[in-house]
């Protein structure tokens, strides 16, 4: 190794280190770095020794070790501690060199950054990287984006890590510009939030409407991930449904119902806003995260609030094949949403995102892998230009097949108390979008009422605007017309 390693890597916490590992597996020479040193010599000695990894013990050492262009990737916490790195960076590099933030940033910071760093003669990129701790050592799912120069150099370390599809391709390509990367992991895990309330909901129809087993459940999910819903977070929950704790007691019913989140979905639900995208379902997932940690204050209510008690005295069998129906239906729509923000935000931004490579980089090592992305990949390969994919023919069948289950399923809920926000908000999405008419006539009624914000009319030509003076006391002054 005396010209140098192949890449650096700052930030030896869980995914650094095992990252780290699988580059050194694919045989890149790695030197590694972490502002605590003694978790580099920990390292080194223990996990990574051995292999093709080198010490560092300072961002002067760091640096020189590197072959030209130097190539080091940020695995530290998003926000004010990868800008801190820059700055540490920037007196030691030479123009060309690539700094790379591997972690879950906003994606605006990226776009600032990248700016920055190009404007001092240096490349950056900001990538996703998911998959978790297994993922990060055994192939992630990778979404560079940032400064097009430097994917030559880092292409051949990112596609070699990366999970791989069927066929070989790697679940890595270049996704766009300035901070394309980064949005896309953001909307990654928008749908991750989702997908993982889609499942929640599913569960506590089964456990407190069919008042199943965890046991019982265990059976439904291996049986589900055999067919459409085979995918990545569907196995774990079987797996954790199947889970004893030492006393041979189901370990998730010991779990305390309070969910955690680190601002990606809401970072996701905050964007669709500001795009006036209906991303309900994440939104919804998002705010049950939300309710769910005001834990004490819904013990409270619990014994204040009524509603009804669950019961059920129908075909038990047929109500989870309806649940089946709902949650795969419930998940086209996560996705439409999903992929609704991606085509506002990249031609706001001119970042031409490749959707169906999109969907392939997530078909395997990320957290939302499943068989069904192979279906948008096919419905983006047919139409690149589909506005929505519910209107794909094989997502507009489907839900077509699974809609009486999805209606039956959440109305069952609904009727014995039991929440379902990301099914109803799917389902009412659905509705909505396909609906001829909304009732957003009298909606823009009531605004030129109190407010002279005007409408327009049926019988004349859009983007002709008119007022009424409803009370017959109005001026003929009027608001003017436009979008939040």
């Amino acid at each position: 190794m005396k010209e140098g390693t192949d890449i650096g890597l700052v930030g030896l916490a869980v995914m650094g280190e095992n990252l780290v590992l699988n580059m050194a597996s694919k045989g890149f020479s790695v030197t590694v770095y972490n502002r605590t040193v003694e978790k580099v010599d920990h390292f080194i000695n223990g996990r990574g020794k051995g292999k093709s990894i080198v010490a560092s013990h300072s961002v002067e050492e760091l640096v020189a070790s590197l072959k030209r262009p130097r190539k080091i990737m940020l695995m530290v916490k998003a926000g004010k501690a990868i800008d801190d790195f820059i700055e540490l960076l920037l007196p030691y590099l030479e123009p060309g060199d690539i700094i790379i933030d591997g972690g879950n940033t906003h994606f605006p910071d990226t776009t600032r950054r990248t700016r920055y760093v190009e404007s001092k003669g240096l490349l950056y990129i900001g990538t996703g990287v998911s998959g978790g701790e297994e993922g990060a050592l055994n192939g992630p799912s990778i979404m560079p984006g940032g400064s097009l120069a430097a994917w030559t150099y880092v292409k051949p370390v990112f596609q070699a890590i990366a999970a791989k599809v069927e066929d070989g391709t790697p679940c890595c390509d270049w996704v766009g510009l300035e901070g394309a990367g980064h949005f896309v992991k953001m909307v990654h895990n928008g749908i991750e939030y989702g997908d993982m309330q889609l499942i929640c909901e599913a569960y506590q129809v089964m456990k407190d409407l069919l008042g199943m087993s965890a046991g019982e459940m265990n059976e439904v999910f291996a049986e589900w991930n055999r067919g459409d819903l085979d995918s990545y977070l569907i196995e774990i929950t079987r797996d954790i449904l199947a889970y004893k704790d030492t006393d041979g007691q189901p370990m998730v019913d010991k779990i305390l119902d309070t969910a955690g989140q680190k601002g990606t979905g809401k970072w996701t639900a905050v964007a669709a806003l500001d795009q006036g995208i209906p991303l309900t379902l994440i939104g919804e997932a998002v705010f049950a995260r939300c309710l769910s940690a005001q834990k004490d204050e819904r013990v409270a209510a619990s014994k204040i609030l009524q509603g009804p008690r669950p019961t059920f005295k129908g075909d038990k069998k047929a109500l989870i094949e309806d649940l089946r129906k709902a949650l795969f239906a419930a998940k086209v729509v996560s996705y439409a949403q999903g992929y609704a923000l991606m085509r506002s935000v990249s031609e706001e931004n001119k970042w031409n995102l490749n959707y169906g490579a999109i969907a392939l980089m997530w078909r395997g090592g990320c957290i939302i892998r499943s068989v069904f992305l192979g279906k948008i990949k096919e419905a983006f390969d047919q139409n690149p230009n589909i506005p929505n994919i519910l209107l794909d023919p094989y997502f507009s069948e489907k839900l077509k097949e699974a809609q009486e289950g999805w209606r039956n399923v959440t109305a069952q809920a609904l009727l014995n108390g039991i929440p379902v926000p990301a099914l109803v908000s799917a389902l009412c999405y659905y509705d909505g979008y396909r609906a001829e008419r909304l009732p957003a006539n009298l909606l823009q009624a009531q605004r030129d009422y109190f407010g002279a914000h005007t409408y327009e009319r049926l019988d004349k030509p859009r983007g002709e605007f008119f007022h009424t003076n409803w009370t017959g006391k109005g001026g003929d002054t009027v608001s003017t017309t436009y979008t939040a």
